[in-house]
């Protein structure tokens, strides 16, 4: 494993895994399986409505709490200062822990700043060890972070090979936040998994598109937590770090920017409507 230095000091590991859209049911095997596989970083949100089958897998890991490094996110419908409160309580509650390693910003919708003050007062008592923020694009993340006290240490945003947020990570440069990938694999759109460079560059070094992908982006500085409930595909995804790409290659792999979200995209008024309409939707007793 890799890890990177926050602009506060902890060490994150540079790839982790991520639980979105994995039913509660399925989430406690698929959690346990990847702290088999080796895997510290895991990323979960209380919109994902499976931070209970995280904590069960956890707590019942041979994998001591202090060795992992644990992700959740606050959602818009906790949005403000004293609801973000009540749901980090919530949060710590349903993952059987007393602290956590790193809470987001889930939107940046509603009252992200009340949020963000609450979050910060966790951080300052040490119940948080790292605050950041997800899809927060340039001009948002600019205002958080200029009017803030503590700044942001991670911006969760997607990111892949044909979606590289460079003019975003220029930004996040300045202000030394560290890009973390949501949908690193591009969901396997523009056939990544079969992708001609990808797969070309990936015969030399014996790994496949899906590998080559995650080492560009971590060599790029960038945490990746790919999802998948198969174990096969955990092994392979962990299995990165025992190559390195050419200066060439890298380049080559920036080639492949398009500029093109594929998925989601947060800039769409019809997109944050929708998020609007999800953020009404209570989650906290869920």
């Amino acid at each position: 494993m890799e890890y990177i230095r926050l602009n506060n000091g902890v060490k994150m590991p540079m790839l982790g895994y991520g639980v979105y859209q994995i039913e509660e049911k399925e989430c406690e095997q698929c959690v346990s399986k990847a702290l088999e596989v080796g895997y510290r970083l895991i990323d979960t949100a209380q919109a994902y409505l499976n931070e209970q089958a995280v904590g069960q897998a956890i707590a019942q890991s041979a994998v001591a709490r202090e060795d992992i490094f644990l992700t959740t996110k606050v959602w818009v419908s906790n949005a403000g200062y004293e609801k973000t409160k009540l749901s980090l309580e919530k949060s710590l509650e349903n993952l059987q822990t007393n602290y956590l390693d790193l809470v987001l910003i889930h939107q940046a919708l509603n009252d992200y700043y009340g949020t963000y003050q609450a979050l910060t007062e966790y951080y300052q008592q040490g119940k948080i060890r790292v605050i950041g923020v997800s899809n927060f694009y340039s001009d948002r993340l600019v205002d958080l972070a200029e009017f803030s006290t503590v700044t942001p240490a991670i911006n969760q945003v997607k990111l892949h090979p044909f979606y590289q947020q460079k003019e975003l990570r220029k930004i996040m440069t300045e202000y030394d936040i560290t890009p973390e990938a949501w949908s690193p694999l591009a969901e396997g759109k523009n056939d990544l998994f079969n992708h001609k460079l990808l797969s070309t560059i990936g015969q030399k070094y014996h790994k496949t598109a899906a590998q080559v992908t995650l080492r560009y982006l971590t060599q790029l500085g960038v945490v990746v937590i790919p999802k998948t409930v198969h174990p096969e595909r955990m092994v392979e995804n962990f299995s990165i770090f025992d190559f390195q790409l050419t200066e060439i290659e890298l380049e080559q792999l920036a080639q492949l920017d398009n500029h093109q979200t594929l998925f989601m995209d947060h800039h769409n008024p019809e997109v944050v409507k929708e998020l609007t309409k999800l953020g009404k939707v209570e989650t906290m007793d869920k």
